[in-house]
């Protein structure tokens, strides 16, 4: 991943995970497709907490100098896509994951970031 791309990925991580997101999952979605380089997808248990995460990410990102190109959904709260050009970030309430299932449409999709299966080191003897 290239190191501006990985900045932009880690910030958008760390910022949901401050907001206590379920589920967090990087998708190199660039390897397969033209419509972005990567997907972060997160989980927020209720309305408030999707809110509280996308205004996390929203404010980490904006602080660090990246322009969100395009946010949908927010006013709804169970599915809320912003648009970093490079990076899309989907937050979800959790039936709205289940019924949409990202993961499972862009399956073909390489995963990243730390919790991809490359980086889940089993230390067992």
């Amino acid at each position: 991943m290239p190191q501006d791309v990985e900045k932009l990925v880690n910030l958008v991580e760390e910022a949901a995970e401050e907001k206590k997101a379920n589920d967090i999952t990087i998708l190199d979605v660039g390897k397969v497709s033209v419509v972005a380089d990567y997907f972060v997808i997160a989980s927020g248990g209720s309305r408030t907490q999707v809110y509280a995460i996308a205004d996390n990410i929203m404010e980490k990102m904006k602080e660090a100098g990246y322009d969100l190109l395009h946010r949908e959904g927010y006013n709804e709260g169970v599915w809320v896509l912003l648009d970093y050009g490079d990076i899309v970030v989907h937050i979800f309430q959790p039936e709205e994951r289940s019924f949409y299932n990202l993961e499972r449409l862009w399956s073909h999709a390489p995963r990243a970031g730390n919790n991809s299966p490359d980086n889940n080191v089993d230390n067992e003897l």
